[in-house]
């Protein structure tokens, strides 16, 4: 297994992110695509797969989810904890936070009516990673995954995912066609804002009720 990316990795990132840029985590937005694409939903559960310090989480309470947070990295988890309740106990009290390892953690089977995976490093075979999360999906729920490219495809140059597995619109749509139920609202590759730093996968699928 590459260790370049492991849990270790991820822990000493988030430590030093944390101390070194404190306000930028603090006021970080949540991610673009996750917004245009559950914005029209209607809350019900969510699972937070990656969480990180939980700015999608935050987002998705707000808005009246009630969100499981996982992520593996205990100092990520206390950042969006922490954050959280400053945001008030209305907040709060709609997240419960997970420690756990998505490289080999389940979600319940049929549990959720939104899971989102944003930007996650995936140990081992994408497929194998998108079939476990999507069966953690309720019948009629929704399936979020926005994977960053490693590579530009117009430049060919790195991106800040270089080295990194993440979530690809072909490796995706094979483990949900695989799966069969699934009806794809989405699946393609959306430009960056900033020029030259790569494009996103983006997948947004529903499931069969």
């Amino acid at each position: 297994m590459d260790s370049t990316f492991d849990r270790d990795f991820w822990e000493r990132r988030w430590g030093q992110v944390v101390r070194d840029h404190p306000d930028a985590v603090a006021n970080r937005p949540p991610n673009r695509h996750l917004l245009a694409e559950v914005a029209g939903l209607r809350p019900g559960s969510a699972l937070d797969a990656g969480c990180g310090h939980g700015a999608e989480t935050h987002w998705l309470a707000a808005s009246g989810w009630r969100v499981t947070a996982v992520d593996f990295s205990p100092t990520a988890l206390d950042v969006g904890r922490q954050t959280a309740e400053r945001l008030g106990a209305d907040i709060a009290e709609r997240i419960e936070w997970r420690e756990a390892d998505l490289a080999t953690w389940n979600p319940p089977d049929r549990t959720y009516d939104l899971v989102a995976c944003v930007y996650v490093h995936i140990e081992g075979l994408v497929g194998e990673f998108v079939t476990r999360l999507a069966r953690g999906v309720a019948p009629g729920g929704t399936l979020l995954l926005v994977g960053h490219r490693p590579v530009d495809p117009e430049t060919g140059a790195d991106t800040p995912a270089a080295g990194q597995v993440q979530v690809s619109v072909e490796e995706a749509t094979a483990a949900l066609d695989a799966l069969g139920g699934w009806r794809l609202e989405v699946a393609e590759e959306r430009s960056r804002d900033v020029e030259g730093t790569g494009v996103d996968a983006v997948i947004r699928a529903v499931a069969a009720e």
